[in-house]
């Protein structure tokens, strides 16, 4: 039931489908657990391996935050048209992409200093914070949000204890089972971020009779496109790392039978 405001403004009371919400923590879960497999070999010695950095980044910033967080926002049942903007959407994607990478990458310096996995930690839950609300201003429809500042304190904060223990566990393992538990904290901490987050915002339509009318403007696409965008993402990011990662093994491989 929606309540009608002053000025005839009309506070809506989105509702969820729980398929989606368990479809976007198992998207979470994945990426991380890539991002977190292919993080074992960012370091070789004192170097840096850039591209299983990129990969790794890619993985957690691309596939296990910002495609978590579009499947998320298709899980949300406004009662009103809404849209997004292609600039603040792809911007979001960047944000999450060098947040984790530099957490990953900062981490793997040192992975048994604690201080050093609670900085990353910290780092990479403010990078799924900045991602999310980057990907929230980027919202179109007729009205605007009414945010809860004490709960986006909360959400913030749970993402970068989260990640942290997620981080701690991924680099003190090498086991299968101990990194899928790793991809799991992870996806809790992506997840609880994001939904809390959504917690925080009041969704205000101001007119009224326009609220099934689909979002125009410059660069905005519908949310009916989104399913679509959000896709073709996550498979391409996909795609690409798993590309990557063959390579790289193919070439350990020939490198492993010259010796």
């Amino acid at each position: 039931m929606n309540d009608l405001l002053g000025s005839g403004e009309l506070l809506l009371h989105p509702t969820y489908e729980l398929g989606m919400v368990a479809l976007s923590y198992c998207i979470s879960v994945i990426g991380a657990f890539v991002a977190l497999t292919a993080a074992q070999y960012i370091r070789h010695g004192r170097q840096i391996n850039w591209l299983n950095l990129l990969s790794a980044g890619t993985a957690l910033g691309g596939i296990g935050v910002w495609s978590m967080h579009f499947t998320g926002m298709l899980a949300l049942n406004l009662g009103m048209a809404s849209g997004y903007s292609a600039f603040e959407t792809v911007i979001s994607l960047i944000a999450a992409i060098t947040a984790t990478s530099l957490a990953l990458a900062y981490v793997a310096k040192d992975a048994k200093n604690n201080t050093r996995v609670l900085t990353a930690g910290g780092l990479l839950g403010l990078g799924v914070a900045v991602m999310h609300y980057l990907g929230m201003f980027g919202m179109r429809f007729p009205g605007y949000i009414m945010w809860s500042w004490g709960i986006i304190a909360i959400s913030v904060v749970i993402a970068m204890a989260a990640a942290s223990a997620a981080l701690w566990l991924a680099f003190r393992t090498k086991s299968m089972g101990m990194r899928g538990v790793a991809a799991a904290v992870m996806g809790i901490a992506v997840c609880s971020m994001h939904y809390t987050g959504m917690a925080a915002a009041d969704f205000v339509c101001t007119s009224v009779s326009q609220r099934f009318a689909t979002p125009q403007g410059l660069l905005v696409f519908s949310s009916m496109q989104l399913p679509l965008l959000t896709a073709i993402a996550a498979i391409g990011m996909a795609v690409l790392i798993g590309y990557d990662q063959l390579l790289q093994r193919n070439f350990g491989s020939r490198k492993a039978q010259r010796a």
